[in-house]
């Protein structure tokens, strides 16, 4: 096993939810993982605290570029607006090992309460992020609550389309239309 072979914690996303996968969550071990991604155990744990951890591997960036691709949207823009600025800027994190990984994971979580519950931390830790910048943008607490969590639907409903799809378009183009999807779709509400 290589000792610092870059990518370190690429590898280990990706031997992580091909191992969850093949064998499920329950039955995949950090072992087993850190084998996988030529990695010792030791290497593992620098990245990682458990293999629950692996699922939200990114979310602080992510977290952090929804947040200022909202502080950076032009002055006069809408509360969804604003959202939409997060989403194109959050989307440039986003590559082909993303993409590649997207129905794999999806999987991964669905076939695990333990990963279903993260996964929804993960998303109210999101919403947070977003709402927390359209606050300081001067957005009344609960539109930017509301837009906030418009803007994590978008985003998944954006990246699950994004990851199925053979297209040459990138993500923000597919949360950007899920965005205003869902902006059509409140009007309905009445």
């Amino acid at each position: 096993m290589a000792r610092w072979e870059p990518g370190a914690r690429e590898r280990l996303v990706v031997a992580a939810v091909d191992l969850f996968t093949e064998q499920g969550y329950d039955a995949t071990t950090v072992a087993q993982i850190a084998e996988r991604a030529g990695v010792t155990r030791s290497t593992f744990f620098r990245y990682f605290p458990d293999k629950r951890e692996l699922l939200v591997a990114g979310q602080d960036t992510l977290s952090r570029l929804l947040a200022e691709g909202i502080a950076e949207a032009p002055a006069g823009a809408s509360p969804l607006e604003a959202v939409a600025a997060g989403l194109v800027r959050a989307s440039s994190a986003m590559g082909a090992m993303n993409r590649d990984l997207g129905p794999r994971l999806k999987a991964a979580v669905a076939a695990s309460a333990e990963l279903q519950e993260r996964d929804a931390l993960k998303s109210v830790s999101l919403a947070a992020a977003m709402t927390t910048a359209l606050v300081a943008r001067g957005v009344p607490d609960p539109t930017a609550h509301l837009a906030g969590e418009l803007g994590v639907l978008a985003f998944k409903r954006g990246h699950a389309q994004w990851s199925e799809s053979d297209a040459d378009e990138d993500l923000a183009s597919y949360a950007v239309a899920a965005l205003n999807e869902l902006r059509e779709a409140t009007a309905a509400l009445g």
